[in-house]
């Protein structure tokens, strides 16, 4: 694989300007410019780096794609690999600000100003009852998903003494966590948490991991968070048990249909936090991006192995 022209998709504008990204690429030895889905400027890239799939990528000789996500379930993967297009994604750069996210969620829910802030708007000056606050030092979190975002959110939760334990594939130990179950304990590790952070990546073995069942085994006074993605729950189930209260509340990141609705009845609820899919943005995302095209373009130019290979 030789990298001569690498083009930045249009489509990053989602998260960062293109122009951002292009001035942080500016440096390394490809020549770079903005692309758009038109056939003919994709067709001039050996490399695009980019947010959204494209059909144009399938039939313009692209040698490699690279997703400013962790996440690659929009991408047909099948097709790459017929094509022979090398795929790379993320993941490893959103710990900190997942886990920043979550922790924010979390401590706005027992603090409860996600209900003082709804109170703001209409000018209520109304002190919530003497046992609706609570701290977080304590309080069991169990994170389901033990990769960067997991202990990302591991990490910060352990940092204002919560009681963290978590769910993956293999029980070993991870820092920051208590005690770490397997897949398999699901249903053990989730029943006494007072939050429980689904953070893993959307596969066919996580689809709707968080089910009726789930949401039944938990505490009738327990938070539900989703920074994975939203099929990773199922939204009929979960909103059947926070309107039966077999759950207190939830705070959502992601969803099975984005944007949200404006039907859903998320929206509208009071213990319910629901936030626009934004959980990783920060001001240096694009540094990051770079910083990860960068080091494979000089793997490539190596002839070594690429880092964050999907296929």
């Amino acid at each position: 694989m030789q990298i001569s022209h690498l083009g930045i998709h249009e489509s990053v504008e989602a998260v960062f300007p293109p122009e951002r990204l292009h001035e942080a690429l500016s440096s390394i030895d490809p020549n770079v410019a903005v692309v758009g889905d038109d056939p003919t400027e994709i067709a001039g890239c050996d490399a695009v780096v980019t947010f959204a799939h494209c059909d144009a990528f399938l039939d313009s000789g692209l040698e490699w794609i690279h997703s400013i996500q962790a996440g690659y379930d929009r991408f047909p993967l099948s097709e790459f690999e017929d094509a022979g297009i090398t795929l790379t994604n993320s993941t490893g750069i959103h710990g900190t600000s997942v886990g920043e996210s979550t922790l924010g969620m979390m401590l706005s829910i027992s603090r409860r100003l996600h209900a003082f802030s709804r109170q703001q708007i209409d000018h209520e000056w109304d002190r919530p009852a003497w046992d609706e606050p609570f701290t977080l030092q304590h309080e069991p979190l169990c994170v389901v998903g033990l990769g960067t975002l997991g202990r990302g959110i591991a990490k910060r939760a352990d940092g204002v003494g919560m009681h963290v334990t978590g769910v993956r594939r293999s029980p070993e130990p991870v820092p920051h966590v208590r005690e770490v179950y397997s897949n398999d304990d699901l249903h053990e590790a989730i029943s006494e948490a007072r939050f429980v952070a689904l953070a893993t990546p959307l596969t066919d073995a996580t689809e709707k991991l968080m089910g009726e069942a789930e949401f039944a085994i938990m505490r009738e006074d327990a938070y539900f968070v989703n920074v994975a993605r939203g099929k990773c729950a199922d939204e009929d189930a979960l909103i059947a048990a926070l309107e039966e209260g077999e759950i207190a509340g939830a705070a959502l990141d992601v969803f099975e249909a984005e944007p949200l609705p404006e039907n859903s009845p998320l929206w509208e609820m009071d213990g319910v936090i629901v936030t626009p899919h934004a959980a990783a943005a920060e001001r240096d995302y694009y540094e990051h991006i770079a910083e990860l095209v960068r080091e494979n373009v000089q793997h490539i130019d190596a002839d070594e192995e690429i880092t964050n290979r999907v296929v």
